[in-house]
């Protein structure tokens, strides 16, 4: 990951549970983190077709994507990118990695 600037501590890798979404709210954002496996993705925590929050959907743990509960759109954790409809603009992605057990986040 190149960082772009401060990263942000997000908690303990072990307090996120493999394929789920869970919400947290950083400084002025609210974020949706995923863990798979030893992986972490943070996306803006707003599904870009209907304001509405990607971290109670789905994980496809298979296809790195989280679905938005409200019409079934699904988004590539890797980029944000917009993978079904009716989504068809990307939500913020940001760059994250795991340093001594503690998954941090850069928001800029």
């Amino acid at each position: 990951m190149t960082t772009l600037g401060p990263a942000v501590d997000l908690g303990a890798l072990d307090d996120f549970t493999s394929g789920e979404a869970r919400q947290l709210r950083v400084e002025d954002r609210v974020l949706v983190v995923v863990r798979i496996d030893q992986d972490v993705y943070v996306l803006d925590d707003r599904c870009s077709h209907e304001d509405f929050s990607l971290a109670q959907g789905e994980v496809d743990v298979e296809t790195c994507e989280i679905e938005c509960a409200r019409h079934g759109a699904m988004f590539d954790l890797h980029d944000g990118a917009p993978t079904s409809l009716p989504a068809t603009r990307p939500v913020a992605r940001y760059d994250a990695r795991v340093r001594d057990g503690r998954v941090e986040v850069v928001l800029s």
